[in-house]
């Protein structure tokens, strides 16, 4: 069952959702040459903190943090330690939420730590994250589930290959639901899969975390014996990006982006919701 929100509900989620934009902004002053995964950790800590919100990670499912950190060759679901060290020219995927009044708030982001990757390591990431974009464009009345996924897809798909490699779109994690809780139906899919038909039609009311992994290789990961760190197969470098969108009667809201993705959207010709959090 797919849960339809009213505007009152959204307007919660768009307050969880600038909590979790504050975290990103605050790991990104953090994610630097010599810090380690723990540090931000608990800067996002500090932001949930701040603002009253509760973390929906903390917990979930017997995961040890507050965020996840995924470096390099880590495509989700790292766990911020002590020992691990950023280096310059590493990769890091962060993953995190937040939760007001009940109300979940979704994303995650790449970041380069210090200077000197390759041209092949910054389109990978400028590729994900542009692919998440092309799928919230597709957030739209009469669009069918499957479209978000078309949209993930054939963006990926229309990309220049990197030198002597390719795209791998990770099969096995995709995006999913939210609002009452973190993962809700449906399950969101970063490809078209036939088999799977083309899922539920997106009305108002329809709320979904986005979120393309692309690796800079192969598709297949594997999980290692901590039980949540995912690598890819081939020591290839991954990225993650992910923003939690919502419908409304008068167009997507992007929950989790600080303008709500006004600007972004503008450049493909989509005019965003107007933002609860505006009024506040």
């Amino acid at each position: 069952m797919v849960e339809i929100k009213t505007p009152e509900q959204i307007a919660k989620m768009r307050e969880a959702g600038l909590v979790v934009a504050a975290i990103h902004a605050a790991t990104r002053e953090v994610a630097v040459p010599g810090a380690t995964t723990k540090d931000l950790d608990e800067a996002a800590r500090k932001v949930l903190a701040e603002h009253g919100a509760k973390s929906n990670f903390l917990g979930y499912g017997g995961f040890p943090a507050t965020i996840c950190t995924s470096v390099n060759d880590v495509v989700v679901h790292g766990i911020p330690d002590t020992e691990t060290v950023l280096s310059d020219g590493d990769l890091i995927s962060i993953d995190c939420g937040a939760i007001i009044d009940g109300w979940h708030g979704d994303a995650a982001y790449t970041a380069f730590v210090g200077s000197g990757h390759s041209a092949e390591l910054v389109e990978l990431s400028r590729v994900t994250e542009e692919s998440m974009w092309a799928g919230i464009a597709a957030v739209a009345k009469g669009n069918r589930l499957v479209d978000i996924s078309k949209a993930i897809e054939g963006y990926i798909r229309r990309q220049p290959r990197p030198a002597g490699g390719k795209y791998g779109i990770v099969e096995d994690y995709g995006g999913h639901g939210i609002g009452s809780q973190m993962h809700m139906d449906p399950h969101l899919l970063n490809y078209v899969d036939r088999k799977r038909g083309r899922g539920p039609k997106l009305v108002p009311g329809f709320c979904i975390a986005i979120e393309p992994m692309v690796n800079l290789g192969t598709a297949k990961t594997h999980v290692l014996d901590d039980e949540w760190t995912v690598k890819t197969n081939d020591g290839s470098w991954s990225s993650h990006w992910e923003h939690s969108v919502a419908l409304t009667e008068n167009g997507p809201l992007v929950l989790t982006a600080v303008d709500g993705g006004k600007a972004k959207l503008a450049e493909l010709g989509i005019t965003t919701a107007p933002d609860p959090s505006a009024r506040s």
